[in-house]
């Protein structure tokens, strides 16, 4: 009799130690976290606007338009020798290009190279005149021989940037075909 008086008393005790009434946030408690973070982007756009404050000289417009337009062509539908990227400022500001950077692109590898000029010429960077344009002939077998593999590339991408970094643009070209467009 002790020993089952003593093993109920246990049992009792336990569940009521691991009974937990639990109780979910309140519905006014949830809408003034919500509140709370909103004013916090609020006042975190609102700072950054105003930490930011330029001469009207110096301000941009939200939305800034395209300064530059980028084509890419190739001269044969499938394996071609050459590309030609042409740049054209749209703008009427003057932009300073750097060295366009060409990547082959096989899905999960990418091979980058630094386009410095052509037929040994090297003249990037280069200032380029608002309502100007820009012609650069790639010679692929160049590359090719450098690497092999790169044949096997299906796709390759052209990035500009300014001088300062500033991303312009990129433009992409398949040069075989593929099963799935990436």
């Amino acid at each position: 009799m002790k020993k089952g008086s003593i093993l109920a008393v246990l049992l009792l005790n336990s569940l009521w130690l691991f009974a937990q009434n639990e109780v979910g946030p309140e519905g006014h408690k949830l809408l003034w976290v919500f509140l709370f973070l909103v004013a916090i982007i609020v006042a975190f756009i609102v700072s950054s606007r105003s930490f930011g404050k330029k001469s009207k000289k110096e301000r941009r417009p939200f939305l800034q338009l395209k300064q530059l337009s980028i084509k890419l062509e190739k001269d044969a539908n499938f394996y071609p020798d050459n590309l030609i990227l042409t740049v054209k400022n749209t703008g009427s500001t003057a932009i300073d290009l750097d060295k366009p950077l060409l990547v082959f692109d096989n899905f999960w590898i990418k091979r980058k190279f630094k386009l410095k000029g052509m037929d040994n010429y090297s003249f990037y960077p280069l200032y380029l005149e608002g309502g100007k344009s820009h012609q650069l002939t790639i010679d692929l077998n160049r590359f090719y021989s450098h690497d092999k593999s790169l044949k096997k590339y299906p796709k390759t991408k052209i990035y500009l940037k300014d001088v300062k970094g500033k991303r312009l643009g990129s433009k992409a070209v398949f040069l075989r075909k593929t099963l799935v467009k990436f």
